[in-house]
């Protein structure tokens, strides 16, 4: 059940552990980040061979009787399995991008396919310059073309019960520039890796912030705060932000001609969409 969640999401952030603390027994009696990244890497691609051995079975049928998209994806499964086997995850196989969207490829939801974070969760003392075990996790990244994003368990648990002000204190004595913590930096290289983006609505009674994906028009953008704003859309009236910096109010702008009209195929992040 636990790896059939991990199917639906679009990437995985795999936490190691990158210090040593006596009072936190490693299950394998040491801390060795490398070695716990193969295990669970393993783990993963074992699961993804036997789900591509199981649907081969029964692609390899329907290619023998032509069935339409068989012959397709059983070219996939079949360069997918000897990687698999050897313990190499299915992102490193000799596949093209639009193999990856066929259908009843992506229905899979191979999990050794997904892209990787790799968050290296540190002592508090490290968070600001991370320590040699880190150094080896990069190391292992820049190979695989992954990110590594240091953090701190610890530190997050100890910001929760701060106030602003404290929070940045506490940040500052670690060491950590900007104030940025760990989980900051998770959320946005998560954000740059599934190249999402955010945009705000703003009413009398609350501000919210929508998920979408970068260069989704104006009609797609609606759509995500409800359906309906995307098949009645006509255009959105937009505001530079300078411009309503510089004038203090929507009103302002209008008055002064920095309000403008723009189509359906604005393909920006708004501040405000409005269905017309």
């Amino acid at each position: 059940q636990f790896l059939a969640n991990i199917r639906e999401c679009d990437a995985i952030v795999h936490v190691v552990r990158c210090f040593v603390d006596d009072n936190i027994v490693h299950v394998s009696g040491s801390v060795d980040p490398l070695r716990d990244i193969e295990v669970i890497t393993l783990e993963l691609v074992l699961a993804d061979l036997a789900q591509v051995e199981k649907r081969l079975q029964r692609v390899q049928k329907d290619a023998k009787s032509k069935k339409d998209g068989a012959a397709e994806e059983l070219a996939v499964l079949e360069k997918l399995v000897p990687i698999l086997d050897a313990g190499t995850p299915a992102r490193k196989a000799d596949i093209d991008p639009e193999s990856w969207n066929i259908p009843s490829i992506k229905s899979l939801g191979l999990l050794s396919a997904k892209p990787v974070i790799y968050a290296a969760n540190v002592a508090d003392g490290d968070l600001a310059e991370g320590n040699e075990m880190v150094d080896r996790v990069k190391e292992l990244a820049a190979k695989e073309g992954a990110s590594v994003v240091v953090v701190s368990a610890q530190v997050e648990a100890e910001l929760v019960e701060l106030d602003a002000e404290e929070r940045a204190n506490f940040l500052e004595e670690l060491g950590v520039q900007k104030g940025e913590t760990g989980l900051e930096k998770l959320i946005r290289e998560a954000y740059s890796l599934l190249d999402l983006r955010t945009y705000f609505t703003s009413g009398v009674t609350e501000t919210r912030a929508w998920t979408i994906k970068a260069g989704d028009t104006a009609p797609q953008a609606a759509g995500v705060i409800h359906t309906d704003f995307e098949k009645g859309f006509i255009r959105a009236e937009t505001i530079a932000y300078a411009d309503y910096v510089e004038c203090g109010s929507e009103k302002v702008a209008k008055e002064k001609g920095k309000l403008r009209a723009e189509g359906k195929e604005l393909a920006h992040v708004l501040s405000q969409l409005r269905q017309r």
